[in-house]
């Protein structure tokens, strides 16, 4: 039986479709076969899919992972690299003229040499080199500097203590800052209702105490209108075990929660004498009474009374914060240091006696530092908890930072990116380009046991095995 017209146009079709799919799989692209082959053997050439369903991905959910973390930590390691180029050859005195102009010959050259798509591959590659070669031009960091120029460490100063170790504005927090080396003690005064100064940072009691259990109506009662018999009823520990003011704080040893849980509010007699016996200097802010309060006019004298009758700390140890009163507190007690809370000219900070300012890291630049330290005018900069922040205050010349954080910063042997003259480029003490180097290695490792199995289905196995004969050589040489 003959075939029919119609029969044999549906044979013919369908022989056409099959040579098309086949056609469609020797020469369809797919971009991350080819750029991973490309990596790894230098055959750049396009991948015949394994099957032509619309819309199948090439690539496992593994292999889209770790595709875009490799790129990122290639032009990571860029940035590095030449940041601490531009760093040496600024250093070294490099002849820029000279290089640039070798770089345009040797680019011209490639241009010549290369065919179109492989300029429309190397192309963007070069532009985004160029631009990582021209960000450093924009860059300023006071911890790339001169042999020898770097100053002393800045001293540490415990803000209300040491407050991720133990509550602050406690006798506890003060003697962990003491434990771990701190030069100084920073706490907030206050003064009770029958005129007794204690040391408590916020208006009311309700944060740091137990005042919800002890005295429930009293909440939001002001701290300074209870009385000092009052003051002492209440716990100023147990907050801290529960709340975790300071994220990663870890946890503490049990004998340190047991000393936490016991903690009660500090007064500034004891305070002082805790100071004076450690010989650690002091500063505080003051805060005064509200309306009618009893000691609203009073409360500088009863301060002062504390300070140099009370407790009898060594003058030279306290550093006078408030401004309003300076003249009078210069004239009773001549022995205090003097700091002003905010920027003033030189002339006004001589004139008064005043020898260090107290300011946000951010209100100075480290050539008002220099200015200041020329005058014999030391700077204390607050709150400085990281160790990258503190480094900058390091290499700014800060004489002194006030840290919650006194446990972490005292092992900062030098600042973290500090870079001199005849040197490499240091991170955490680090050489950027060989830890560069075991960075990008590792990756291409992980990668490469991501991608094991696909690289043979697409490379094949003997070509599979010269790969990573390569990539072993690259490892040993790099």
């Amino acid at each position: 039986m003959e075939a029919s017209p119609t029969s044999l146009k549906r044979l013919r079709f369908g022989k056409l479709k099959v040579v098309r799919r086949r056609l469609l799989q020797r020469y369809e692209h797919q971009p991350f076969i080819s750029c991973l082959a490309g990596f790894y053997s230098c055959r750049w050439r396009r991948y015949q899919r394994e099957r032509t369903e619309p819309g199948k991905c090439c690539c496992s959910m593994r292999e889209c992972m770790f595709f875009p973390l490799l790129v990122a930590a290639f032009c990571f390691s860029l940035v590095f690299l030449y940041t601490w180029g531009e760093g040496k050859n600024d250093y070294n005195n490099f002849d820029w003229q000279t290089h640039t102009l070798r770089c345009g010959l040797t680019l011209a050259f490639l241009l010549q040499i290369l065919s179109v798509t492989q300029v429309i591959i190397v192309g963007p590659y070069l532009a985004i080199l160029l631009f990582l070669f021209l960000i450093p031009l924009g860059m300023y960091s006071p911890c790339i500097r001169e042999m020898g120029t770097l100053g002393p460490k800045p001293a540490l100063i415990g803000h209300r203590g040491a407050p991720m170790l133990a509550p602050e504005n406690t006798e506890m927090s003060f003697l962990k800052t003491i434990e771990h080396g701190g030069d100084g003690l920073e706490t907030d005064v206050t003064i009770s209702y029958d005129g007794v100064p204690f040391l408590m940072h916020d208006d009311t009691l309700k944060r740091t105490t137990n005042i919800q259990e002890v005295y429930p109506n009293d909440t939001g009662k002001a701290a300074s209108f209870f009385s000092w018999d009052a003051l002492q009823k209440l716990n100023a520990g147990t907050w801290f075990l529960k709340n975790k003011p300071y994220v990663g704080m870890g946890s503490l040893s049990k004998a340190d929660q047991n000393q936490a849980m016991n903690q009660s509010i500090y007064t500034l007699s004891s305070f002082l004498r805790l100071a004076d016996s450690h010989n650690k200097l002091v500063i505080f802010d003051l805060y005064r009474p509200p309306e009618k309060h009893p000691y609203r006019n009073l409360w500088l004298r009863k301060i002062l009374d504390v300070i140099l009758n009370e407790s009898k700390i060594k003058r030279h140890l306290v550093l006078w914060l408030h401004d309003s009163v300076r003249s009078f507190v210069q004239s009773v007690a001549p022995g205090f240091q003097h700091a002003m809370g905010r920027m003033a000219p030189i002339e006004y900070l001589l004139l008064h006696n005043i020898g260090k300012l107290n300011l946000v890291y951010t209100d100075m630049s480290s050539e008002d530092i220099r200015k200041y330290a020329e005058a014999n005018i030391t700077t204390n900069f607050y709150v400085v908890n990281e160790p990258w922040l503190y480094s900058l205050a390091w290499c700014s010349g800060a004489h002194s930072v006030t840290t919650n954080a006194v446990h972490l910063l005292k092992d900062l042997s030098q600042p973290l990116f500090l870079m001199v003259s005849g040197s490499p480029l240091c991170l955490r003490e680090i050489n950027l380009p060989s830890g560069r180097n075991f960075r990008i290695i590792s990756l291409f490792v992980i990668l490469s046991w991501t991608t094991n199995c696909r690289v043979k289905k697409h490379l094949g196995h003997s070509s599979h095995r010269s790969l990573f004969k390569d990539f072993k050589q690259l490892a040993s040489q790099s």
